[in-house]
């Protein structure tokens, strides 16, 4: 079994250096790729209200066979329940639905800034925290403006910010913002979904350098920036490879190479998107 690095999060808790992200597998799918994936040494699992996939998460730990207080659980907050007392039911639907006494780490899906009910929100998630139901607290898809006001309305920052990050999006200077807070940035879409990222060049002559795939080579990059990559895979194979990246370093030249390209984004923005 592969092990695995652990990030201390700003609330003294550990949280693996890489998960499993399991969008858009529906209930049968992500119980299998859960319980594979324990099964050979993952011990995050990433799921949300929207993707209609708790239950199955649930009992992929559940049946996996590896102890519960070992496996760090996130899911998220749809928007359409953002608000205080919305926020602690959908916490009680989630919960039911994987079936367990408690989460590990619970994020605000999005911000939603029109619709302005995210630290309304996050006043329920830290009662949720004081009350035990949940080990740490987080954010996805937050700007540095949206954490500042958290933390002037409650004095409570984040223990984690689930952003789109890739070489494609490096998001230096949000980055930035989490290291000076003690906020770990976790990475979705870490392999570029749907951009041609793994067939370019430089991130292919990196991979041979290293006798590694093209994928291992952008996963390694996140982790040696510090940031946690949630890949999404079902298959085993694919697992493992994600999951075997601690065995070699990119030097500084190769970093700087794989994010010297054009910026953009492949996902929403913050600012606009919205997803209830």
């Amino acid at each position: 079994m592969l092990s695995i690095p652990a990030h201390t999060l700003n609330d003294g808790t550990q949280i693996p250096a890489i998960g499993l992200g399991t969008w858009p597998m529906n209930d049968a799918q992500a119980e299998q790729a859960v319980g594979a994936a324990l099964e050979m040494g993952y011990r995050l699992v990433d799921t949300a209200t929207n993707y209609r996939n708790e239950t199955g998460v649930g009992r992929g730990v559940a049946n996996s066979g590896v102890p519960r207080e070992e496996v760090v659980v996130t899911t998220k907050l749809p928007g359409r329940h953002h608000g205080y007392e919305e926020t602690l039911a959908s916490f009680e639907e989630s919960r039911g639905r994987l079936g367990l006494d408690y989460v590990d780490l619970y994020l605000i899906h999005w911000p939603l800034p029109r619709v302005d009910k995210y630290v309304d929100s996050w006043k329920a998630m830290i009662k949720l925290r004081e009350d035990g139901l949940v080990r740490s607290i987080g954010v996805s898809n937050f700007t540095a403006e949206h954490i500042e006001r958290l933390e002037k309305e409650t004095g409570v920052l984040p223990a984690v910010n689930q952003i789109e990050l890739h070489p494609l999006f490096p998001q230096e200077d949000l980055r930035a913002f989490h290291a000076g807070k003690g906020i770990v940035t976790e990475s979705w879409s870490p392999l570029g979904r749907g951009s041609d990222l793994l067939d370019d060049p430089v991130v292919i002559g990196i991979a041979e350098a290293h006798g590694v795939t093209p994928g291992q080579v952008v996963l390694r990059w996140h982790t040696q920036l510090d940031a946690l990559p949630i890949p999404k895979s079902a298959s085993p194979g694919r697992q493992r490879e994600n999951l075997d990246i601690f065995g070699f370093e990119l030097d500084a030249a190769q970093l700087e190479a794989l994010a010297d390209g054009a910026h953009r984004r492949l996902g929403g923005d913050p600012e606009v998107h919205e997803e209830f």
